[in-house]
């Protein structure tokens, strides 16, 4: 259902450092790169994830109450991926742990500019 989803930014070349690190772990890369624009994808026809210097030139600010969540195949994964963000900067929102029902696992971080990141599998 999700095609995309972009972050606005204000330093496109350092979101594009961070997000070219963070999502080599799951083995995303880079499938669109312009001036004021860059999406990563693990294959044609997934969901991306963009960022992106807004269009009206203006200052870009987060969302409350945004969130972008990065289905993972598993809680190792999602430890893995927490942990990566933590070390690169990163502020801790929620450490890996159950929420909601049970049923899977989550772990929240926001990135440089303080977009809030889920990790999240099946439990």
């Amino acid at each position: 259902m999700i095609g995309y989803v972009t972050l606005g930014t204000n330093d496109i070349d350092k979101a594009t450092e961070f997000y070219d690190e963070l999502l080599a772990e799951i083995g995303a890369k880079r499938v669109l790169s312009n001036d004021r624009l860059r999406m990563w994808s693990v294959a044609r026809g997934q969901p991306m994830l963009a960022v992106i210097k807004p269009y009206d030139q203006k200052e870009a600010t987060i969302g409350n109450g945004t969130m972008v969540a990065i289905l993972l195949e598993n809680a190792e994964m999602v430890g893995k991926m927490h942990a990566k963000a933590l070390s690169m900067g990163c502020k801790d929102e929620g450490l890996l742990g159950p929420r909601g029902t049970g049923q899977s696992v989550f772990a929240y971080c926001r990135d440089l500019e303080g977009h809030k990141l889920a990790f999240y599998a099946p439990a």
